[in-house]
C-alpha cells in the first residue's frame, strides 16, 4: 500500500485553471501534526552533551510506521487538496507524454538503447544490429511488477555481445538482484547473484563469466551491508555460493574493491574507494589466476579512472599533479611515476571524462559548467573539437572502445535531447535522433551570471526564465542546489522544470563549490571543515537574486535532494527569514549519525567528516540540521520528503527534521513530511509516481509563494 490516495481531478489538461478543493478564504491546515513523543537520549560527544529526543524514529518498527502513516494523512490529502495540484498534475501528464531516447552504445554488432513512449513507468531495453532497422525489445522492466516499482539499476554487455548482466531494483531500494540474459534468445540463464548494491559487472573477455562485489553473508542468509564489498568471480551456469573469493581486504572497514577487465583483455584491475578525495588501483594479469596482486596505485593521494589499454599500456584519467585532470599512460610492469607517460596535459577547462573509441580518446570537458568535447588520436594529437548547439551538456560515448561509432546526446535546461553518431575513422558527426516535446520551448531562455559569495569566491549561476521576464522583483524563483561529492550540475532537460517555467517561475541553479565543475580545489573547499562555505555560496545565490530584482523573500524557495537536502536543511536553519518555501528531498540531515546505517555512508566521511573526530564534531555540530533549529522560530513552509526503501540516505533523517522543526515552528507555514511507501532514494521511480510527486511540489510552491492563478493559466497556454 503506497501513500498514494486518488482524488477528483479537475477535467482540463491543457490549461491550469483556478479548480480548487478549498473554499476561497480556507486556508490549507498545518496540522495539527500527529504527536511524536521524546525520549530521555543524550549522547556524549566529546565533553558535549548531545539530547536526541527523537532517537526512536531510527527503528524500523510498527510505531515508526504508525507514526509515518499519520503523518502521510496529513500530507497527503493535503497536498492533493491543494488549488492547482490537480490541473498541475494533468498538466505535467500531457507534457510528459513523448518518446524519449536513451543514448545508444555498441558492443561487437549490436547496438543497445532505453525507450519509453511517453508515459510508460519504465523504460524498455532494445536492440538491434542495424541502425535503420526495426528494434527487438531485450528487457521489459514494466512486466515484472504491477505498479512499475521494479527497475532496472545496471546492465552489462558481455564483449561479443552474446549475454547481458542485468541488475533489478524492488521500490528503490540499492539493494539489487543481478540476472543474465542470452541476448539472441531472449532468455533467462539460471545465473541469480544477490547481496550487491553499486557493483558494475566485469565480464571476462570469452563471456564465460564475470567479476563482481559482494557483501559478506550473514547465518540466516541476509547480508550485512555495514561491512565492506569484497570481489568475487562468478562462473556462468553456476550457483553463487560456489563463486569464488578474488580480492578482500582485511582490518579495512572503509576499503571498498570493485573489478574492472582491461579493453585488451590482458588485466585485472581492482579499484578501490574509502570516499571521494582519492582511490587506489590494484592490478594482476588475468591469465595468472594464483598471482598476488600489485598496487599500481597505492599512494591515496589523487583519484585514477582506468580509461583503455593500447600497446601494453594502461591509460587513466587522474587529478595527480593536475586539479583539473589529465590522461596518462602506465607500463603496468614498470608503474613507477618515472615511467609513466602524458597522453593529454591537463587544460583550464575540468576534464569530466575521458572515452576510447577504435583507436581515439573523446576527452569530455567542462567549461564554466557547459559541455566541450575534443577528439583526440590515441598518442595524445588533437584531431577535433565537437561543435555543440548552444549551453548544454554532453552526455554518452559508452560501449565497446573496439566499436566503429558511437554516440552522445546533448541536452540544454530548453532543449530536451539531440543524439549524435560519432563515426570514429571518417571523424564524422551526424544527427541520429531529435527528442520532440509537447511544450512551446521557444519563449524561454537559459542565461549564465556570476556572482559573489560571502568570501568574495565568484559563483557561477544558470538561470532560466521567460523572455520577456520584468525584473520587478516579483517572480516567483525556484532556487535549487547541490554542491557536494565532486559531482557536477550541469544544463539538463526535465519536464516538470517546463511546467515550473509556464507556471511563470524563475529556475536558478548555482554551481556551488562541493561540486566538481571547476576541478579538485572547487570540490575540497566545499568538504569537511570548508562544507559552511557551500551554504554562503547558496545564501549568496539567493540574495544576489533578490537585490538583482528577479524575486523577493516572499516568492523565493530553495529545493535539493540528498547532499542537496543537507544543502536546503541546513540554509533554511541558518537563514530562515531568506525563504518562503523549502522543499529538502532525502536528506541526509543528522550529521552526528549519519555515518552508522551502513559502509557506503560511512564513507561520506571524506566529504563530512566525522562526528568520532572532536574538531569534525565542533564542525557537523555547527551545521547538522536536525540539532540547530530554534524554539518559536518562523521556518519556511517547509514539505520533507523521503522514501521508505531508501538505504542510501535512510529515512530517520527526515523523520528527524520533520519532528524538530514541528515542534519548534511559530508561524502558520506548515512542515509536512510526505513519505513514499514505495520508493528509495529517488532511482527507478516510475513514471506515475514522479508526476504526482512533482504535481505535490509545485502545487505546495504555487499556494506559498502566493502565484495567482491568472498567472499559471496564462503561461501555461504558450
Amino acid at each position: 500500500m503506497t501513500r498514494y490516495s486518488a482524488f477528483i481531478v479537475c477535467a482540463t489538461v491543457l490549461i491550469l485553471s483556478a479548480c480548487s478543493s478549498f473554499e476561497p478564504d480556507e486556508k490549507p491546515p498545518k496540522g495539527p501534526y500527529p504527536e511524536t513523543k521524546t525520549v530521555d537520549q543524550k549522547d556524549d560527544y566529546h565533553d558535549t552533551q548531545v539530547n536526541d529526543p527523537y532517537r526512536w524514529l531510527e527503528q524500523d518498527n510498527k510505531e515508526v510506521k504508525n507514526w509515518v502513516d499519520a503523518q502521510n494523512q496529513l500530507s497527503t490529502p493535503a497536498l492533493q487538496k491543494l488549488p492547482a495540484f490537480a490541473d498541475i498534475k494533468n498538466r505535467m501528464t500531457t507534457l510528459w507524454n513523448y518518446e524519449k531516447v536513451s543514448t545508444p552504445f555498441r558492443y561487437a554488432d549490436r547496438y543497445f538503447y532505453f525507450s519509453n513512449d511517453g508515459l510508460q513507468n519504465q523504460a524498455v531495453l532494445y536492440t538491434k544490429t542495424d541502425l535503420n532497422s526495426a528494434p527487438d525489445v531485450l528487457i521489459n522492466p514494466n512486466t515484472l511488477s504491477d505498479d512499475g516499482t521494479v527497475s532496472l539499476a545496471r546492465i552489462r554487455v558481455s564483449p561479443k555481445a552474446q549475454y547481458i548482466a542485468y541488475a533489478t531494483s524492488d521500490a528503490g531500494s540499492d539493494w539489487t538482484e543481478i540476472k543474465v540474459r542470452h541476448i539472441q534468445s531472449g532468455k533467462d540463464t539460471t545465473d541469480i547473484i544477490k547481496g550487491v548494491k553499486f557493483t558494475d559487472v566485469a565480464w571476462l573477455p570469452n563471456e564465460r563469466g564475470f567479476y563482481y562485489s559482494r557483501y559478506p553473508q550473514l547465518e540466516d542468509g541476509r547480508f550485512d551491508d555495514s561491512k565492506p564489498v569484497s570481489v568475487y568471480f562468478h562462473k556462468l551456469g553456476t550457483e553463487q555460493s560456489d563463486d569464488q573469493l578474488i580480492f578482500a581486504f582485511d582490518n579495512k572497514p572503509d576499503w571498498n574493491p570493485y573489478a574492472k577487465v582491461s579493453d585488451d583483455g590482458q588485466y585485472l584491475l581492482i579499484d578501490v574507494f574509502k570516499g571521494y578525495d582519492a582511490n587506489a588501483v590494484y592490478i594482476r594479469p588475468l591469465a595468472q589466476e594464483n598471482a598476488s596482486f600489485e598496487g599500481l596505485f597505492t599512494g591515496w593521494d589523487d583519484h585514477y579512472q582506468y580509461v583503455t589499454s593500447h600497446k601494453k599500456q594502461l591509460y587513466f584519467k587522474t587529478t595527480n599533479e593536475a586539479a583539473t585532470g589529465r590522461v596518462i599512460a602506465v607500463d603496468p610492469k614498470q608503474p613507477a611515476v618515472e615511467n609513466w607517460t602524458e597522453v593529454i596535459a591537463a587544460k583550464t577547462h575540468t576534464l569530466k571524462e575521458v572515452n576510447a573509441i577504435n583507436g581515439q580518446l573523446v576527452a569530455h570537458y567542462l567549461q564554466s559548467a557547459r559541455s566541450r568535447v575534443a577528439i583526440f588520436d590515441i598518442d595524445g594529437t588533437m584531431l577535433q573539437e565537437l561543435a555543440l548547439p548552444g549551453i548544454g551538456s554532453v552526455e554518452g560515448f559508452r560501449g565497446s572502445s573496439k566499436a566503429p561509432d558511437t554516440f552522445f546526446t546533448f541536452k540544454g535546461f530548453t532543449e530536451p535531447g539531440k543524439v549524435y553518431r560519432y563515426q570514429a575513422e571518417q571523424q564524422r558527426t551526424t544527427l541520429w535522433y531529435e527528442t520532440k516535446v509537447p511544450a512551446n520551448l521557444e519563449p524561454y531562455t537559459t542565461e549564465q551570471v556570476v556572482y559573489n559569495s560571502a568570501d568574495s569566491t565568484e559563483v557561477p549561476m544558470f538561470l532560466v526564465h521567460h523572455k520577456d521576464i520584468e525584473l520587478n522583483g516579483q517572480n516567483p524563483t525556484l532556487l535549487y542546489g547541490y554542491g557536494g561529492f565532486n559531482i557536477s550540475i550541469t544544463p539538463d532537460f526535465d519536464t516538470t522544470r517546463v511546467v515550473w517555467l509556464q507556471m511563470g517561475g524563475v529556475l536558478a541553479i548555482p554551481n556551488l563549490r562541493g561540486g566538481g565543475e571547476f576541478g579538485q580545489m572547487w570540490h575540497q573547499q566545499g568538504t569537511k571543515e570548508k562544507k559552511q562555505n557551500v551554504f554562503d555560496d547558496f545564501i549568496a545565490a539567493a540574495e544576489w537574486l533578490i537585490n538583482n530584482n528577479y524575486t523577493n523573500k516572499d516568492k523565493l524557495a530553495i529545493q535539493g535532494r540528498s547532499n542537496g537536502g543537507l544543502l536546503v536543511g541546513a540554509t533554511m536553519t541558518q537563514r530562515p527569514e531568506l525563504f518562503a518555501a523549502a522543499l529538502p528531498a532525502v536528506g541526509v540531515l543528522d550529521m552526528l549519525r549519519y555515518h552508522l546505517p551502513s559502509a557506503n555512508a560511512r564513507g561520506w566521511s571524506s566529504e563530512f567528516g566525522l562526528s568520532e573526530n572532536k574538531e569534525q564534531f565542533k564542525n557537523l555540530y555547527a551545521y547538522s540540521p536536525v540539532h540547530n533549529t530554534q524554539i518559536d522560530t518562523c521556518y519556511p513552509a517547509t514539505l520533507i520528503t523521503t522514501g521508505t526503501h531508501d538505504n542510501r540516505v535512510v529515512p530517520w533523517h527526515s523523520y528527524k527534521f520533520a519532528a524538530t522543526l514541528q515542534r519548534d515552528q511559530s508561524c502558520d507555514q506548515p512542515i509536512w513530511l510526505n513519505v513514499e511507501t514505495r520508493a528509495g532514494h529517488g532511482a527507478g521511480t516510475p513514471t506515475w509516481m514522479r508526476i504526482e510527486q512533482q504535481a505535490e511540489n509545485w502545487a505546495f510552491l504555487q499556494q506559498y509563494l502566493g502565484m495567482n492563478s491568472e498567472a499559471v493559466q496564462s503561461n501555461a497556454s504558450e
